[in-house]
């Protein structure tokens, strides 16, 4: 690009000989225009004969220099009638200089060739300029031309550079169907009119740097081949790019849209800049498409900022974005990530049907008035980390992953999730939240078919919480999800979470790979106490089938274990689901017996519950020990409880001598032991006996069988013993079936 020539001041004479024709006090310099060839005065103050004289010595192909000079509309006919070229019907020129030039009327060159260059720097077109059909084999350059009239360029043809900096357009501009196969240079230009560049077709460079266009601008299916600028560009009309072509970088920075701005079935094929643009009317980007890297960073949309049924190939920022008005993504596909970080929605925020492949980021987005976001279709990972949500909102979602680490819910929200793993760490939940699982797919939103989940082929659609330490629970709610891996520890009032649905929790291994036949009991745990049993085993084994806690996984002391179990117990209970309540008890009981700050005595005790009934709530258990109990109260009566014989009662008399008086005395013997070899003792007659003597203990009754010593106090301590082993065994079963 060549550079400008500076204004001269007003009062200096120009760089070439000029007419000074009509010279005053008040203008010493007079007419500027250079000189004829052979001649003191320009071509408009020439003698009439030696302007014609010099008009018939022209040819078709001619150079002319007429800089400064003033022309009439008839002047300007004449010079051109005079360059009329017969084989195409039309003037030809070679170069031409027409800088500094004055038309008084109508400027038309209409369909004129110029082989050479064209210079009409600083030009001054009083009424209308017709350049229709123009030809410009060399440079063109209208460099602070001033245009008063309509300027019409319509068909025209710029084979070399096309230099427009610093031009006024007081009137409609028209460039339709113009082509640039040069660089195309339009900045600092003024539209104040219309300016209409419809159809054209800029091959080389197109730079609207600091242009301004007070009236509509239509570049309504233009094509940019190289490089488009329009960096701090002013539209106060209404901007149309509608179905334009940026084959290279299309750059937008700083630029204002005063009006509408569209952009519908634009196509971005390089990058498209837009940082710190401002559009304070609606902007259309319907159906467009981005195959590089767009960029709105810190743009600022006052009106409504459509971009639905968009495709953005490369990632797509619109980080610091603010959209003032409603912001539509409907049915817009990201294929690279979507950068929304710190953007404000302050109005709503469609993205019903959106799909992301990749990563879509809302980190600090702050959305005050948005009602639902989505449903949309995430591959891979949704970022809603502190995020501010002022307004009851639904989400909807299907995607791998999303993040609501720090999210701030100031009223209450409902998420709808597929497929995700869902983090709530240190979310703020200042009304309730519920977070569930949708069964079946999103609906589309223009027709009845559900959303296309394509993204997510071959996963579960289950929906896994991965955490919620930090929050404060009292308002969360929970709906059918899978907590086999959720991470409680740090989370408060965890007694006030709400557990409905089918929510799932993890167990105990299936697989101890020790030497012993049985594993541990079926349960249902918390990840802590999968994390504190891996790293408290002092043999690989022991750890074998526990989970393996996070690099980022706090050490948890059993006693801390313990809250959590006990928090979410009551929970459970308040929820009327006993059954998986026994099992967080038996996980509380279970680390409080771990728990080396409390007490032997009770560490003992809690010992003895668990080897007897697990806590109460392994009937087989119970029964175990009260079967083996029975056996052993049985094998001790037969053995030696049980008297050789039922000792009988014996009377013995005794006879007065003087009154006749008789006195009878009745006693029983005490029973005899056995004796003689264990094995003959074993007859089935004293094992019935020994039988009942162990069930009625088992009922917590006498028997009324007479008893060695020995039987005696073996009967009763079976008698304590094994109706409490009865006793636990029921217990467990009812804390099974208990509603």
């Amino acid at each position: 690009m060549t550079s400008a020539a500076p204004e001269p001041p007003p009062k200096s004479p120009p760089s070439w000989q000029h007419c000074g024709q009509d010279a005053t006090s008040a203008d010493p310099v007079g007419c500027r225009g250079i000189h004829v060839p052979g001649h003191t005065a320009c071509l408009a103050h020439l003698a009439d004969t030696d302007r014609d004289s010099y008009l018939n010595d022209l040819s078709p192909g001619a150079d002319i220099d007429h800089r400064g000079t003033p022309f009439t509309e008839d002047l300007l006919h004449r010079l051109l009638t005079a360059l009329h070229d017969p084989t195409t019907s039309q003037a030809h020129v070679g170069t031409a200089r027409f800088e500094g030039v004055t038309f008084t009327g109508d400027a038309w060159f209409r369909r004129v060739t110029f082989t050479g260059d064209a210079w009409f720097d600083r030009a001054a077109f009083a009424s209308d300029a017709g350049f229709e059909g123009v030809t410009f084999t060399g440079d063109a350059w209208f460099r602070r031309a001033a245009f008063t009239g309509d300027a019409r360029f319509d068909r025209a043809a710029f084979t070399g550079d096309a230099g427009f900096e610093g031009v006024t357009f007081t009137g409609d501009a028209w460039f339709e169907g113009v082509t640039f196969t040069g660089d195309a240079w339009f900045e600092g230009v003024t539209f104040t009119g219309n300016a209409r560049f419809g159809g054209v077709i800029f091959t080389g460079n197109a730079g609207f740097d600091g242009a301004t266009f007070t009236g509509n601008a239509g570049f309504g299916g233009v094509i940019f081949t190289c490089n488009a600028g329009f960096g701090r560009v002013t539209f106060t009309g209404n901007a149309g790019f509608n179905e334009a072509t940026f084959t290279s970088d299309a750059r937008f920075d700083r630029a204002t849209f005063t009006g509408d701005a569209r952009f519908d079935w634009a196509t971005f094929t390089g990058d498209a800049w837009f940082r710190r643009a401002t559009f304070t009317s609606d902007a259309w980007f319907d159906w467009a498409t981005f195959t590089r890297d767009p960029r709105f960073d810190w743009a600022t949309f006052t009106g409504n900022a459509r971009f639905d049924e968009v495709t953005f190939t490369g990632n797509a920022r619109f980080d610091e974005v603010t959209f003032t008005s409603n912001a539509g993504f409907s049915e817009a596909t990201f294929t690279g990530d979507a950068w929304f970080r710190r953007a404000t929605f302050t109005s709503d925020a469609r993205f019903n049907g959106a799909t992301f492949t990749s990563n879509a980021r809302f980190d600090r987005a702050r959305f005050e008035t948005t009602s639902r976001l989505g449903p949309l279709v995430c591959g891979e990972k949704v970022v809603l980390d502190g995020a501010v949500f002022d307004q009851p909102v639904t989400v909807e979602m299907a995607a791998r992953e999303v993040s609501c680490a720090r999210t701030r819910w100031a009223s209450t929200a409902t998420l709808h999730m597929r497929y995700a793993e869902v983090d709530l760490r240190d979310a703020v939940l200042e009304y309730p939240v519920l977070v569930a699982a949708r069964p079946d797919p999103f609906p589309s939103l223009y027709s009845r078919d559900p959303l296309s989940e394509a993204e997510l082929s071959g996963r579960e659609p289950g929906v896994r919480l991965m955490s919620v330490g930090g929050v404060d629970a009292a308002h969360l709610a929970l709906h059918t999800i899978d907590l086999s891996m959720c991470r409680f520890a740090g989370a408060i009032h965890l007694d006030q979470l709400r557990v409905d649905g089918w929510c799932t929790f993890a167990t105990t291994p299936t697989d101890q790979g020790r030497r012993f036949p049985w594993g541990w009991s079926r349960r249902n745990t918390l990840p802590e106490e999968h994390h504190w049993r891996v790293r408290t085993a002092r043999r690989p084994a022991r750890a074998h089938g526990w989970t393996t806690p996070p690099q980022d996984a706090p050490e948890l002391p059993p006693a801390a274990v313990a809250t959590l179990y006990r928090q979410l117990r009551k929970s459970l209970e308040d929820g009327k689901n006993e059954p998986d309540a026994a099992d967080f008890y038996y996980g509380e009981c279970e680390m409080r017996r771990h728990d080396t700050t409390r007490p032997q005595g009770e560490r003992a005790l809690l010992t003895a519950y668990w080897a007897l009934s697990g806590y109460g709530l392994r009937a087989t258990r119970a029964l175990v020990w009260l079967v083996a109990a029975m056996a052993a109260t049985v094998a001790v009566m037969v053995l030696w409880g049980l008297p050789v014989d039922d000792p009988k009662p014996t009377t013995t008399g005794r006879q007065a001598a003087v009154g006749q008086q008789v006195t009878l005395t009745t006693d029983t013997p005490d029973p005899v032991n056995p004796t003689g070899p264990l094995p003959d003792r074993a007859t089935s007659e004293r094992f019935e006996k020994a039988l009942r003597v162990v069930v009625d203990s088992v009922v917590f009754r006498s028997s009324g069988q007479d008893l060695t010593t020995i039987g005696t106090y073996t009967e009763m301590i079976s008698r304590l013993a094994e109706p409490v082993l009865l006793g636990l065994a029921v217990l467990a079963v009812r804390s099974r079936v208990k509603r």
